[in-house]
């Protein structure tokens, strides 16, 4: 049952933080600016992380999905960290904790 909700949470999480930076609200560029990234980086970081959920949804493409995503999150940790904009932090500890759960077998 926790292995199943965390791919499901995994999968909503991805695909909605990828719709956000899709969408890319000024404040969202202004981030990815900040950081030293073209402002249409969020664009294109946001239609991996829609990418990698539903990958990570079909069973088949999980490994896959997963291997994605742990990049993305990889990526995002060394960004933050790097700017200490350690408020990030949080939600990203999420994904890997989620991220952990859903690649062990129930």
């Amino acid at each position: 049952m926790t292995h199943a909700l965390s791919i499901w949470l995994l999968a909503a999480g991805f695909f909605g933080a990828g719709l956000f930076n899709a969408i890319s609200t000024s404040a969202t560029q202004g981030d990815f600016a900040r950081w030293g990234y073209p402002r249409w980086w969020g664009i294109l970081t946001g239609g991996l992380e829609m990418i990698s959920a539903v990958l990570i949804a079909i069973p088949v493409s999980r490994v896959a999905g997963l291997v994605l995503g742990a990049a993305i999150i990889a990526a995002a940790i060394f960004t933050v960290l790097r700017h200490r904009d350690f408020s990030h932090l949080v939600p990203l500890g999420v994904f890997v904790v989620l991220m952990a759960v859903a690649a062990t077998s129930s």
